[in-house]
């Protein structure tokens, strides 16, 4: 029997996970990839003279709306928050050539000339989906509904633990976040994709509701093995002109 995440009647006292029998009303679901992409800019774009940032400005912008048919797109600002990254792109879709043919195009603009890859988080779902613009249910989640965005990211595994073990710890932290209401928890996987494992990523309006969720996965039996016990990355998501104006 397979494992399944069940949070959809759990009350928030109640963790982790039991075996269930897989229900035959799963509607068939494609896999998405999920690419977290973060940017930093070159100092010397400041510098630059006001008429060419703004003509730049749209080039990407242009580029980037280019595939608003084919991916889901959210972009977020890293501006005062982080000084690793300026930029982080949430790109979501069934083809992954397409999230190579954007970032391509992106990097070939003027502005992209002045942005640099701080890390690039390459996962994939397994059974839930994102959508957008769709009512939810068990098996859809729509995505980019709020205003801030913390990314997680599991690293590999450095234990005696066995790879079902791990997971079951990484996803006993997803039952975490369940008890929190206001914040919609993400786990997609990367195995084979890079350095990480998993990517919990967690989307709230409030951003004190995810110290106060911050605190309780520092104490999971998780954190003492494989997760960075804190959040890498504190997104803001802004439409992408504000996110692009705010480079400077």
């Amino acid at each position: 029997m397979p494992i399944e995440l069940v949070n959809s009647q759990k009350e928030p006292s109640e963790q982790g996970l039991r075996l269930v029998d897989e229900p035959a009303d799963i509607p068939a679901i494609k896999r998405q990839f999920i690419s977290f992409l973060f940017l930093k800019a070159d100092p010397r774009w400041r510098r630059l003279p006001e008429e060419k940032k703004r003509s730049s400005c749209e080039e990407f912008k242009a580029v980037f709306d280019d595939y608003a048919d084919d991916l889901l797109l959210y972009s977020y600002s890293l501006v005062g928050f982080d000084s690793k990254a300026d930029l982080m792109f949430w790109r979501i879709g069934h083809d992954l050539d397409k999230i190579q043919e954007l970032t391509t195009r992106m990097f070939r603009t003027e502005l992209g000339r002045y942005l640099s890859t701080v890390i690039n988080y390459l996962t994939c779902t397994k059974k839930r989906m994102f959508v957008t613009g769709s009512i939810e249910d068990r098996f859809h989640i729509n995505a980019g509904e709020k205003q801030y965005h913390f990314v997680y990211p599991c690293s590999k595994l450095h234990s005696d633990m066995s790879p079902e073990e791990h997971l079951a710890l990484v996803e006993n932290d997803f039952m975490v976040g369940k008890k929190f209401p206001n914040i919609r928890v993400h786990l997609t996987h990367a195995f084979g994709f890079g350095d990480q494992e998993y990517v919990l990523s967690f989307e709230t309006d409030e951003p004190t509701d995810f110290l106060a969720l911050a605190e309780e996965l520092q104490d999971t039996p998780a954190s003492k093995f494989a997760l960075r016990g804190k959040p890498v990355y504190t997104c803001r998501k802004r439409p992408l002109a504000e996110c692009l104006d705010a480079l400077g």
